[in-house]
C-alpha cells in the first residue's frame, strides 16, 4: 500500500511528522513542487519522500491536506480515481454554509473524485496537536474516522492505528461525518484511549 499526503502546509507537516515517527513510507506533495519540500524531508529522515503532485497522486491512499476549496483542483488532475482512497483531513473554515448546500464536506469532496472511496479523519485536532506523538499518559490520541466504505473505512483505521493513532469510527459520513465536520461536537477534542 502506497500512502501520499497532498499539501504541506501545518496539517500537511504534522502529517508526515506522524509517518516519520512510525516509519510509514510516505511521499508528500504540493502544487510548488518538490524542491519547496526537501529541507523538511530531510529534517523527518528516510520515510518520507518529496514527489510531484502527479507521482504523489497515483499512491493507493491520498490523503488532502489542503485548504477545502483547492480539493477540485487536485481532483481534476485525473479523470478517474477509481481504485483510491481518499482521505479528506480538511476542514471549511472560511466557507460560508451557503456553499456547501446543506451538504456533508466530504460528500462534496467525494463528487469531486469520481469513484473514489472517500473516508473523513486525521481533521478534528489543531496542526500543534496532530503533530505531537499519540502515545499519550498511558494511553493513545482518539482519531475518528468516518466513510460510506466499509473496507476502505477499515482500511484507514488500520493506517491511523499504525501511526499510533487509536481509530474510532463514526459510520457513515451523513452520520459519523456530522460529527467531525467544522462545528461538530466532537472537533478540536483531544482524547486519549488508555490501553
Amino acid at each position: 500500500m502506497k500512502y501520499s499526503i497532498i499539501g504541506t502546509g501545518n496539517v500537511g507537516s504534522a502529517l508526515a511528522g506522524q509517518f516519520a515517527r512510525a516509519g510509514v513510507p510516505v511521499g508528500i506533495a504540493n502544487t510548488r513542487g518538490p524542491d519547496s519540500v526537501r529541507e523538511m524531508v530531510t529534517q523527518l529522515g528516510s520515510s518520507v519522500t518529496a514527489q510531484d503532485l502527479s507521482d504523489a497522486l497515483q499512491a493507493d491512499i491520498v490523503i488532502l491536506a489542503v485548504p477545502f476549496r483547492a480539493h477540485t483542483a487536485i481532483a481534476a488532475l485525473s479523470a478517474e480515481w477509481g481504485g483510491k482512497i481518499i482521505i479528506d483531513a480538511m476542514n471549511t473554515y472560511g466557507v460560508a454554509p451557503e456553499e456547501l448546500a446543506g451538504r456533508a464536506s466530504t460528500d462534496i469532496v467525494a463528487s469531486a473524485f469520481v469513484n473514489a472511496k472517500v473516508v473523513k479523519t486525521l481533521n478534528q485536532l489543531p496542526a500543534r496537536l496532530l503533530a505531537q506523538d499519540p502515545a499519550e499518559d498511558g494511553g493513545r490520541r482518539v482519531m475518528f474516522v468516518s466513510g460510506n466504505d466499509e473496507a476502505a473505512t477499515s482500511t484507514v483505521a488500520a493506517l491511523l492505528g499504525s501511526l499510533g493513532f487509536s481509530p474510532i469510527n463514526l459510520g457513515e459520513i451523513a452520520k459519523g461525518g456530522a460529527l467531525i465536520d467544522m462545528g461538530g461536537p466532537l472537533i478540536l477534542k483531544n482524547l486519549i484511549k488508555k490501553d
